[in-house]
């Protein structure tokens, strides 16, 4: 019985202007039809999967959740109050899991492109890990590539290899001669083993991560689709990675080799990579014209982007960033994350369309005490029941219907029809329809900022965080 772990944390910042804190890469569509987490999960068709978790931070959660159902996936989805790496976060869907299964440890942010030898490379080491090994997947290597860590394979031990070494990130000599010598593969981070075994390897060598993660599931709390560990004890539990809590020590860890075109698409340039190219080796994405060049990426999420005489670029363009970059200089993407975030400018943790349970919001226009958004409201959804100290609002209805609670009154609102909720009125927004629901808001007052709504009712149980729409 397999019971695959689905690892959903990460900000993805060095695909930032499209990555961001808030709404990182997992969840977005880069390669595909579907997004990151849901490609992993669809992945496993071919597998004997019994359930599957998925395991993410509270900001992310209602991405996840959303993402899942829309597939007819949704099952257990594990929330860490904070991020403590790979060690305690498995820890947690072993203590979790029932009937000792085979835990399948992958990111949410892989892409494999040959999912038949994904598949095979997994029930080839069903074997090792039914018999008490630690199995990791190593990729074939195609190049000397420097952004990856390196196995070093031993001894052949069934289907697989023990483990000789696990080794950092090499210059690009080295990972020159490893590639020349045969005998090293890439780090996937992709593992399987019993739970069980996990848990007494990870007590064995780092007793410390065991006593935080046993103790902080002792009372799980359920929460609509999303299970809550203690807080308090899982923020003192270690930080560590599972290579260095647990293979790196063990004498059970074993490697398979998976050659199924996998990338962690850690950067523009393996997004590059790894997306279908045209005749002059360019990937483009949404209204893009290109004449006269060669081998680059460009991506428009809104406007109009043309691309003349120029070669090896990346271009992104969103709806409030626009990022220029050479390929050989893309990982510095991550720095320029960095510095926003120092300065406290939004663009490095949202997008100026910013994501809810219930729809999105996108923030068109904004300027002295006034601040213009379109809103789209999914079906069935409901914004909380609530209100605002400091400003006033104006709703007009542009597509689909809406049901309206402006003080006390409950109505509804079709197309070209509007309603005013003024300072301090206690007022909520559903969609009754089968269709979104599209509206504008005008907003009007002294303070304009997200962190001015008093909840006092919320079908997605936010009422106690008290800080977004």
């Amino acid at each position: 019985m397999i019971k695959a772990v689905i690892m959903a944390g990460g900000s993805g910042t060095r695909l930032w202007p499209l990555s961001r804190a808030g709404y990182p890469k997992q969840f977005l569509t880069l390669n595909g039809q579907q997004t990151m987490l849901q490609s992993t999960i669809m992945r496993l068709q071919g597998l004997d999967v019994s359930s599957s978790v998925t395991i993410c931070n509270e900001e992310h959660r209602f991405f996840v959740a959303e993402q899942l159902r829309e597939l007819d996936k949704l099952d257990s989805i594990i929330l860490e109050p904070v991020g403590k790496n790979t060690a305690p976060a498995i820890a947690l869907a072993a203590i979790t899991a029932d009937d000792d299964p085979l835990l399948l440890i992958l990111a949410a942010d892989h892409v494999i492109q040959d999912e038949v030898a994904f598949t095979n490379a997994v029930n080839s080491a069903l074997p090792l890990a039914e018999s008490g090994k630690l199995v990791t997947f190593g990729i074939v290597p195609n190049e000397a590539h420097t952004g990856y860590g390196y196995i070093k394979i031993g001894d052949k031990d069934g289907g697989g290899f023990v483990v000789d070494k696990f080794v950092e990130k090499p210059s690009s000599d080295v990972a020159r001669d490893y590639i020349e010598s045969g005998s090293y593969v890439w780090n996937s981070g992709m593992f399987l083993f019993k739970a069980s075994r996990y848990l007494e390897e990870l007590e064995k060598f780092r007793p410390d991560i065991y006593s935080s993660c046993v103790a902080s599931t002792d009372e799980l709390e359920s929460d609509l689709d999303f299970l809550r560990v203690n807080k308090e004890i899982f923020e003192k539990c270690p930080s560590e990675s599972i290579d260095y809590a647990v293979m790196e020590e063990t004498a059970d860890a074993v490697v398979v080799s998976m050659d199924a075109g996998w990338s962690d698409i850690g950067s523009w340039s393996s997004l590059w990579d790894a997306s279908q190219k045209d005749y002059e080796g360019n990937v483009t994405h949404g209204d893009v014209i290109v004449h006269n060049a060669k081998d680059c990426y460009l991506r428009s999420d809104d406007r109009l982007v043309a691309a003349v005489g120029v070669d090896n670029l990346v271009v992104v363009d969103t709806k409030d960033a626009l990022m220029v970059a050479h390929k050989d200089s893309v990982q510095d993407a991550k720095i320029i994350a960095q510095h926003l975030k120092a300065d406290e400018r939004s663009e490095w943790n949202l997008h100026r369309e910013v994501h809810r349970p219930w729809g999105k919001y996108d923030s068109i226009d904004n300027g002295d005490r006034y601040q213009v958004k379109r809103i789209t409201v999914k079906p069935g959804a409901k914004l909380s029941v609530q209100m605002h100290h400091h400003r006033a609002e104006h709703w007009i209805v542009v597509n689909g219907s809406a049901k309206v609670t402006n003080g006390d009154k409950t109505f509804f609102l079709s197309e070209n029809e509007s309603t005013y909720i003024p300072v301090g009125v206690i007022h909520a927004l559903e969609n009754p329809g089968e269709n979104d629901l599209e509206l504008i808001e005008v907003q009007s007052g002294s303070y304009l900022g997200e962190d001015d709504i008093v909840r006092f009712d919320d079908i997605y149980g936010r009422v106690k965080i008290n800080k977004t729409m």
